[in-house]
């Protein structure tokens, strides 16, 4: 089979009621010979800035000429992207062999999507020779199948409102199961100044190594860069490429957790000013102005609002969102900052949402927004581009889904390169 039949497969393997945790999965990953994929392994958990974080962590770690391996979730335009090896993402013919490794270790044992991939993952890194891996958590932490792996050290980034299905309705009952992540005596950095305190008491409990931001460590930001700081000493680093609050605090987080892991001033700086994270306010430069974003809760939406705020200029929005999300608490905060809405559906097993449906709910959180209503992304995005005055930008957001649909028609523009 090649990729597409393997990812098909998974999907259809998926049960459809399924009793969530570790116990079932653990066998699997015993036979695999994978629970310690690399001598170090750093696991990032929280509700917003893995992605940013595991960039920064995964960028320092080669810069110090360490052998790096990182799995990310979910992908934007392909499987590939998930699994990267020395800076470089998986080939066709590994993840296949990772695939039949995992399929030939289940032996009948059920497996979602997530976790199938994740035991590919681990497969792979378990047999590169890898100095550090770095893993971010699908969902949650206690009962993700990342969290399989022991970390030597685990990121906490921010505890908000999304999954509530999943993980609690409140931000309590998220940061618990987030906390999973921790180890007895090992570093559990976290990177808010104020988390939950069920978060503090899970570390307690367990006796992990705490360091707190604002406590233990903290960065601070200037015209020049980042001026950090912890019980070692001050650092001065760069910006990272995307300068918005949100990912100085990653920067801060990341810069914790590698002086742990024993980086150099230099390496950490390089991780920070190299790291490239994709469709986290990314910028596409032309007329008009196209910026990409895959946020897709309350947070990251207050966060976009920060920075649309900070770069004041007329904006058109594609919007896309999954049926499960809070569309009031994304809409709230940016209704303001956004003179027209192109909205779209998303057809994802399970979680579709028509852009009609979705003109309704954002009518019930916005009084009188201007909405368009389109069949998909390509079609809303070439309308907003279309419509879109040269002085102004087009923001696309509201899910990973959205934002890979719109990356296909960007190159169907001649916005991106093929």
């Amino acid at each position: 089979m090649d990729v597409a039949a393997w990812l098909d497969h998974q999907l259809r393997l998926h049960p459809k009621n399924i009793e969530m945790g570790l116990e079932r999965v653990r066998p699997v990953a015993q036979t695999l010979g994978v629970l310690r994929p690399a001598a170090r392994v750093l696991t990032v958990a929280g509700t917003n800035g893995k992605g940013s974080t595991v960039a920064m962590l995964e960028a320092a770690c080669l810069a110090a000429g360490l052998r790096c391996g990182a799995y990310t979730s979910p992908h934007i335009e392909r499987y590939h992207e998930r699994i990267r090896i020395h800076g470089r993402e998986v080939e066709d013919a590994d993840l296949i062999a990772a695939f039949e490794a995992v399929e030939a270790a289940r032996a009948g044992v059920p497996l979602t999507f997530f976790e199938f991939g994740t035991l590919a993952a681990l497969w792979l890194f378990a047999r590169a020779g890898l100095d550090v891996a770095v893993l971010e958590v699908g969902l949650g932490g206690r009962l993700d199948a990342v969290n399989l792996v022991d970390a030597d050290i685990a990121l906490l980034t921010t505890v908000d409102l999304d999954h509530m299905d999943w993980l609690g309705p409140t931000r309590e009952h998220i940061g618990r199961e987030k906390a999973g992540v921790f180890r007895s005596g090992r570093p559990a950095v976290i990177g808010e100044r104020e988390p939950p305190a069920s978060v503090l008491e899970r570390a307690r409990e367990i006796g992990a190594r705490l360091e707190r931001r604002g406590l233990d460590f903290d960065v601070e930001a200037h015209a020049e860069g980042l001026s950090y700081r912890d019980a070692q000493g001050a650092l001065q680093l760069p910006h990272p490429q995307l300068s918005a609050p949100a990912q100085f605090d990653n920067a801060a987080l990341a810069a914790r957790a590698l002086r742990l892991l024993g980086l150099t001033e230099a390496a950490i700086a390089a991780g920070i000013a190299n790291a490239a994270p994709r469709a986290r306010l990314q910028r596409i430069a032309g007329v008009p102005e196209i910026v990409l974003d895959v946020g897709h809760n309350p947070q990251a939406a207050r966060q976009l609002a920060d920075w649309l705020d900070a770069h004041p200029k007329p904006t058109v929005a594609v919007f896309a969102a999954l049926a499960d999300k809070d569309i009031e608490g994304v809409v709230a905060p940016l209704r303001h900052a956004i003179t027209r809405w192109h909205l779209a559906g998303l057809d994802v097993a399970g979680r579709s949402q028509s852009a009609e449906a979705l003109a309704a709910r954002i009518r019930d959180a916005a009084p009188d927004p201007i909405l368009h209503v389109h069949a998909d992304v390509d079609a809303a995005l070439r309308a907003a581009v279309a419509e879109a005055s040269p002085d102004s930008r087009v923001l696309v957001f509201g899910s990973f889904h959205t934002v890979g649909e719109a990356f296909a028609c960007l190159r169907q523009l001649g916005r991106l390169p093929e």
